[in-house]
């Protein structure tokens, strides 16, 4: 860790020293889109291919990479707080709970993420391990996000959104850039990328980046002992190899450590052990891409890649390796048909086992340790101009096979209806679908211990009970049919609106109901067998507007709300709900003089009442501030300062299933330097 943080001030000195010497071309992009061009911005996750967000007819959002350098952000959780309809939490310092329109958790499990096609979505646990998920920031183009289902074209569990994390062309990233800085959260951090030329048609970069962040509180007082720290390389080549013809191929690797504060239950006096975890997990990527152009309405693509992680924790060791093959053909079809159709091939292996705790147990447990496991999918989608440039139709429909649920079948009907250039409306219907993770069919825990209990009468006594969710082998999907509508405009100049309201019926939801328990000579056991016996509606409104005061000052707002109804056994259940009622953000982006930004950020987030491993708990609304200022005193030198939860000392964002400790995020305040040359 010290040689890690001696790196980072050299690196920072370095920087410092040359910067009398920079002569660069890179300059501040702040406020260079009008708000027209903001709704005209190029997205290709609605209909896997490029069309601008006004006309998309999803609930579509863009984070552009000046969106992610102006808020300060250091991690993709954080920079997704921008979008409005996602709920952001942070569990610690490492962790994040992520998802759309509600169900949010450890592992989200409706919520599919890509990183330049590349699933980063994990079969073990049916979610997301977001302090693996990681990029040069710098290098991010543009996050789309597109919230509820997109399960037609991506597949299963892109229930309730798809986020895709799109980095830049390495033809836009040539010369070199550094990073460092640190602060009191961000104790030090550093990144060098460097972009190059081979031949005329061809480009490449490389890049390593690594930090160390600190701890925060825990909720109860005293460290939360929730540092870590992480270093990640990576490559990316791009080529024209004909007129028709260009190849992509890229790859990264990481090692982290993580630090946690944990508890684990235990069968023995008292009942409950907490410890200080330190996780290893290390992986990487491999990815190659080859476009082919017939025409400008007519091309293909295959894909492939390889992934593979590894973590070493307490109580769970855990390996995965992932090959995927993809292809996907686009063409038109009598003047008014634009068809997309695809087929794709996913392997997986995995070998999962349990470890023991300091005291000797385990709390995990795996029936079947290592498997491998198959998914076969084919799509086909038409967009069907019926009325030109005023009402187009979009149906479509991805039919897949898997090892744990079988045959799936999730199709999707859109329409958009163009009445005026500065006006846009769109409504769908989609079915999509959860599939079954390794753990919820084979995997059991020890989840809970109730200590044994004294009673005034016979049989004046009642051991420990061990509560024990069991994975059940017959568990099947969890399915959604979601009803959408939203409206866009730029009714002026200076001002855009975008407004979205859904609805979703879900069936077969993910519960644990009590099984019957028995008696082991000295604790009871009581299972907790994992059904889809829950149902459930939720339903709300999302409103996303953009004011360009002034020519240098521009205003981002929106504002979600969300309500969630639960039912269990056809008993209504509204205490399950992890995800707030109530979103909203406000962000101010000025830049007064050419070579100096400031910019500030207020979000508000609802109450929710959340049920975890601790207890029913009720998180409180909090607000949080960022600030940040910006001077480029050189061509090429950007220094800025950044101030992150300054509302209050520390805060709550999220309690849940897991087993960290309740942990406060702390107000934070770090500086960085970037040389571009």
């Amino acid at each position: 860790m010290k040689n890690k943080k001696t790196i980072l001030f050299y690196l920072s000195i370095t920087a410092l020293c040359f910067s009398s010497l920079v002569d660069a071309d890179e300059q501040n992009e702040a406020l260079n889109l009008s708000v027209e061009d903001l709704l005209n911005v190029e997205v290709t996750s609605v209909a896997k291919k490029a069309q601008s967000l006004n006309d998309a007819p999803a609930a579509a959002f863009v984070i552009s990479n000046e969106d992610i350098k102006r808020s300060g952000a250091t991690s993709i959780p954080d920079a997704l707080r921008l979008a409005p309809g996602l709920d952001v939490a942070k569990i610690d310092a490492n962790k994040w709970a992520v998802s759309s329109r509600g169900f949010n958790g450890r592992f989200a499990n409706k919520l599919l993420v890509l990183i330049d096609g590349r699933n980063a979505y994990t079969r073990s646990f049916a979610g997301v391990y977001w302090e693996n998920q990681d990029v040069m920031m710098e290098d991010v183009d543009r996050i789309e996000v597109i919230r509820g289902p997109g399960a037609a074209l991506w597949g299963a569990n892109a229930v309730n959104g798809v986020i895709n994390i799109i980095t830049k062309s390495s033809a836009q990233t040539q010369g070199a850039l550094l990073n460092a800085g640190g602060g009191t959260q961000e104790q030090g951090f550093g990144s060098f990328r460097y972009g190059t030329k081979f031949g005329e048609d061809t480009t490449a970069r490389a890049y390593i980046k690594g930090f160390e962040r600190g701890q925060n509180t825990l909720a109860s007082g005293g460290n939360a002992g929730d540092n870590w720290n992480k270093v990640q390389g990576g490559f990316r080549l791009d080529s024209k190899l004909s007129l028709q013809d260009a190849l992509t191929v890229q790859g990264d690797m990481y090692q982290s450590q993580i630090n946690q504060s944990s508890y684990y239950p235990q069968l023995t006096p008292p009942y409950q052990l907490t410890e200080q975890d330190k996780a290893h997990t290390y992986g990487g990527n491999l990815l190659g891409r080859l476009q082919h152009t017939f025409s400008p309405t007519s091309d293909y693509s295959l894909q492939f890649y390889y992934d593979t992680y590894t973590r070493n924790e307490v109580p769970i060791y855990e390996r995965r390796h992932t090959l995927d093959v993809d292809f996907q053909h686009r063409f038109t079809l009598l003047d008014w048909h634009e068809i997309i159709w695809g087929a794709s091939y996913r392997y997986g292996h995995d070998h999962i086992v349990g470890n023991t705790l300091s005291n000797g147990s385990a709390v995990f447990n795996v029936n079947i340790g290592s498997v491998n496991d198959q998914l076969g999918s084919a799509f086909i989608q038409d967009e069907m101009t019926l009325i030109d440039n005023k009402l187009w139709l979009t149906i479509g429909s991805r039919f897949e096979h898997n090892d744990y649920s079988g045959f799936e079948g999730q199709p999707s009907a859109r329409i958009l209806w163009a009445p005026h250039n500065q006006h846009r409306f769109w409504a769908s219907v989609s079915r999509a679908v959860r599939t079954p993770s390794r753990i919820e069919q084979h995997g059991s825990a020890l989840g809970a211990v109730q200590p044994p209990q004294v009673l005034p009468f016979p049989p004046f006594g009642i051991p420990p009970v061990a509560i024990m969710p069991q994975g059940n082998p017959n568990y099947r999907s969890e399915e959604v049919i979601a009803y959408e509508a939203g409206y866009r405009t730029t009714f002026s100049q200076s001002v855009s609106l975008d407004i979205t309201g859904f609805y979703n019926d879900y069936r077969d939801l993910r519960n644990s109901p009590l099984g019957t328990p028995t008696f082991n000579g000295f604790y009871i056991t009581q299972p907790l067998n994992v059904t889809n016996t829950l149902h459930g509606k939720t339903y709300g409104i999302e409103i996303a507007t953009v004011w360009q005061m002034l020519d240098w000052w521009r205003w981002d707002a929106n504002y979600s709300w969300l309500h969630t109804q639960l039912h269990k056994d056809g008993i209504s259940d509204p205490n399950t709900a992890i995800s707030p009622q109530q979103h909203a953000s406000l962000r101010g982006a000025l830049s007064p003089h050419q070579d100096v930004d400031l910019d500030f950020w207020f979000r508000y987030v609802d109450s929710n009442f959340t049920v975890g491993s601790l207890g029913d708990t009720t998180v409180k609304a909090y607000v949080t501030l960022d600030l940040r200022a910006a001077w480029r005193p050189y061509k090429g030198i950007e220094l800025s300062l950044v101030g992150q939860n300054l509302a209050a000392q520390k805060h709550l964002e999220y309690l849940g299933e897991t087993q960290v400790l309740p942990t406060a995020i702390n107000r934070g305040l770090y500086g960085k330097i970037s040389w571009s040359f």
